[in-house]
Protein backbone atom coordinates (compact mmCIF):
# COMPACT_ATOMS: atom_id res chain seq x y z
CA UNK A 1 0.00 0.00 0.00
CA UNK A 2 1.37 3.40 -1.02
CA UNK A 3 0.62 6.66 0.77
CA UNK A 4 0.97 10.05 -0.89
CA UNK A 5 0.56 13.07 1.35
CA UNK A 6 0.16 16.59 0.04
CA UNK A 7 0.47 19.70 2.17
CA UNK A 8 -1.86 22.63 1.92
CA UNK A 9 -2.15 25.78 3.97
CA UNK A 10 -5.87 26.44 3.40
CA UNK A 11 -7.12 22.84 3.29
CA UNK A 12 -6.29 19.66 5.19
CA UNK A 13 -3.71 17.41 3.52
CA UNK A 14 -4.94 14.56 1.36
CA UNK A 15 -3.64 11.01 1.55
CA UNK A 16 -4.23 8.75 -1.41
CA UNK A 17 -4.41 5.06 -0.59
CA UNK A 18 -5.51 3.65 -3.95
CA UNK A 19 -5.71 5.31 -7.36
CA UNK A 20 -9.51 5.65 -6.97
CA UNK A 21 -10.09 6.55 -3.33
CA UNK A 22 -8.97 9.62 -1.40
CA UNK A 23 -9.12 10.02 2.37
CA UNK A 24 -8.89 13.29 4.27
CA UNK A 25 -6.35 13.65 7.04
CA UNK A 26 -6.75 16.32 9.70
CA UNK A 27 -3.62 17.40 11.49
CA UNK A 28 -3.61 19.03 14.91
CA UNK A 29 -0.37 20.45 16.21
CA UNK A 30 0.28 20.24 19.97
CA UNK A 31 3.53 21.83 21.09
CA UNK A 32 5.37 21.06 17.88
CA UNK A 33 4.15 17.44 17.46
CA UNK A 34 1.47 16.48 14.95
CA UNK A 35 -1.45 14.15 15.62
CA UNK A 36 -3.41 12.90 12.60
CA UNK A 37 -6.36 10.60 11.91
CA UNK A 38 -8.41 9.41 8.93
CA UNK A 39 -11.76 11.14 8.47
CA UNK A 40 -14.10 8.14 8.06
CA UNK A 41 -16.96 10.01 6.29
CA UNK A 42 -14.53 10.59 3.44
CA UNK A 43 -14.58 6.87 2.68
CA UNK A 44 -17.70 7.45 0.58
CA UNK A 45 -16.26 10.52 -1.15
CA UNK A 46 -15.89 8.77 -4.50
CA UNK A 47 -18.72 6.29 -5.01
CA UNK A 48 -18.45 3.63 -7.66
CA UNK A 49 -20.19 4.31 -10.97
CA UNK A 50 -23.77 3.07 -10.87
CA UNK A 51 -24.69 3.55 -14.53
CA UNK A 52 -23.17 1.17 -17.07
CA UNK A 53 -21.13 2.93 -19.75
CA UNK A 54 -22.83 2.46 -23.11
CA UNK A 55 -22.90 4.67 -26.16
CA UNK A 56 -26.60 5.44 -25.68
CA UNK A 57 -26.24 6.21 -21.95
CA UNK A 58 -23.31 8.50 -22.75
CA UNK A 59 -25.32 10.30 -25.44
CA UNK A 60 -28.30 10.75 -23.10
CA UNK A 61 -26.06 12.25 -20.41
CA UNK A 62 -24.49 14.66 -22.92
CA UNK A 63 -27.86 15.80 -24.25
CA UNK A 64 -29.32 16.13 -20.75
CA UNK A 65 -26.32 18.13 -19.53
CA UNK A 66 -26.47 20.52 -22.49
CA UNK A 67 -30.22 20.96 -21.99
CA UNK A 68 -29.76 21.67 -18.26
CA UNK A 69 -27.14 24.31 -19.05
CA UNK A 70 -29.37 26.06 -21.64
CA UNK A 71 -27.35 25.17 -24.73
CA UNK A 72 -28.83 26.51 -27.94
CA UNK A 73 -29.34 24.84 -31.35
CA UNK A 74 -28.30 21.33 -30.22
CA UNK A 75 -27.77 19.03 -33.21
CA UNK A 76 -27.14 15.28 -32.96
CA UNK A 77 -25.41 13.65 -35.94
CA UNK A 78 -25.26 9.86 -36.26
CA UNK A 79 -21.77 8.89 -37.49
CA UNK A 80 -22.26 5.12 -37.60
CA UNK A 81 -21.29 3.96 -41.07
CA UNK A 82 -19.84 7.39 -41.92
CA UNK A 83 -16.79 7.47 -39.66
CA UNK A 84 -14.91 5.15 -37.31
CA UNK A 85 -13.96 7.96 -34.91
CA UNK A 86 -17.24 7.95 -32.93
CA UNK A 87 -20.86 6.82 -32.98
CA UNK A 88 -22.40 10.26 -32.53
CA UNK A 89 -21.40 13.90 -32.83
CA UNK A 90 -23.25 16.55 -30.82
CA UNK A 91 -22.95 20.21 -31.78
CA UNK A 92 -24.31 22.98 -29.57
CA UNK A 93 -23.96 26.72 -29.03
CA UNK A 94 -23.54 28.92 -25.99
CA UNK A 95 -24.21 32.64 -25.88
CA UNK A 96 -20.76 33.68 -24.65
CA UNK A 97 -17.25 32.36 -24.05
CA UNK A 98 -18.07 32.12 -20.35
CA UNK A 99 -21.19 30.01 -20.96
CA UNK A 100 -19.37 27.76 -23.45
CA UNK A 101 -16.55 27.07 -20.97
CA UNK A 102 -19.02 26.54 -18.10
CA UNK A 103 -21.13 24.08 -20.12
CA UNK A 104 -18.00 22.14 -21.02
CA UNK A 105 -16.82 22.01 -17.40
CA UNK A 106 -20.24 20.89 -16.12
CA UNK A 107 -20.40 18.17 -18.78
CA UNK A 108 -16.95 16.90 -17.82
CA UNK A 109 -17.96 16.90 -14.13
CA UNK A 110 -21.15 14.95 -14.89
CA UNK A 111 -19.22 12.41 -17.00
CA UNK A 112 -16.77 11.86 -14.18
CA UNK A 113 -19.53 11.65 -11.54
CA UNK A 114 -21.81 9.30 -13.49
CA UNK A 115 -19.39 7.09 -15.42
CA UNK A 116 -16.01 7.85 -13.78
CA UNK A 117 -14.94 8.92 -17.25
CA UNK A 118 -12.25 11.52 -17.92
CA UNK A 119 -12.90 12.90 -21.37
CA UNK A 120 -10.27 14.62 -23.51
CA UNK A 121 -10.97 18.35 -23.84
CA UNK A 122 -9.57 21.07 -26.09
CA UNK A 123 -10.34 24.79 -26.20
CA UNK A 124 -11.91 25.25 -22.76
CA UNK A 125 -9.47 28.04 -21.89
CA UNK A 126 -10.59 30.34 -24.71
CA UNK A 127 -14.26 29.31 -24.78
CA UNK A 128 -14.83 29.94 -28.50
CA UNK A 129 -14.95 26.28 -29.53
CA UNK A 130 -14.67 23.46 -27.01
CA UNK A 131 -14.18 19.89 -28.21
CA UNK A 132 -14.97 17.08 -25.75
CA UNK A 133 -14.04 13.58 -26.91
CA UNK A 134 -15.66 10.86 -24.81
CA UNK A 135 -14.83 8.07 -27.23
CA UNK A 136 -18.30 7.11 -28.52
CA UNK A 137 -19.67 10.67 -28.47
CA UNK A 138 -17.80 13.75 -29.69
CA UNK A 139 -19.19 17.06 -28.43
CA UNK A 140 -18.54 20.47 -30.00
CA UNK A 141 -19.69 23.54 -28.08
CA UNK A 142 -19.36 26.83 -29.98
CA UNK A 143 -20.04 30.50 -29.68
CA UNK A 144 -22.62 31.27 -32.42
CA UNK A 145 -20.20 33.26 -34.63
CA UNK A 146 -17.57 30.52 -34.56
CA UNK A 147 -20.17 27.83 -35.27
CA UNK A 148 -21.46 29.78 -38.27
CA UNK A 149 -17.92 30.17 -39.61
CA UNK A 150 -16.98 26.45 -39.45
CA UNK A 151 -20.41 24.93 -40.24
CA UNK A 152 -19.50 21.45 -38.95
CA UNK A 153 -23.04 20.14 -39.03
CA UNK A 154 -23.37 20.96 -42.71
CA UNK A 155 -20.12 19.16 -43.49
CA UNK A 156 -20.99 16.00 -41.52
CA UNK A 157 -24.65 15.79 -42.54
CA UNK A 158 -23.67 15.90 -46.22
CA UNK A 159 -21.31 12.89 -45.90
CA UNK A 160 -22.86 9.75 -47.31
CA UNK A 161 -25.19 11.55 -49.73
CA UNK A 162 -24.48 10.98 -53.41
CA UNK A 163 -22.89 13.85 -55.32
CA UNK A 164 -25.12 15.68 -57.80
Amino acid sequence: MHFFITKSIAHPPVIEITPHKCYLIRVAIFGGSALSYVDTPALAARPEATTPLTSEALLQLVLSSLDDDKAEDVVKIDLRGKSAMADTMVIASGRSTRQVAAMAQKLMDRLKETFRLSARVEGKETGDWVLIDTGDVVVHIFRPEVREFYQLEKMWQDIGRPAV
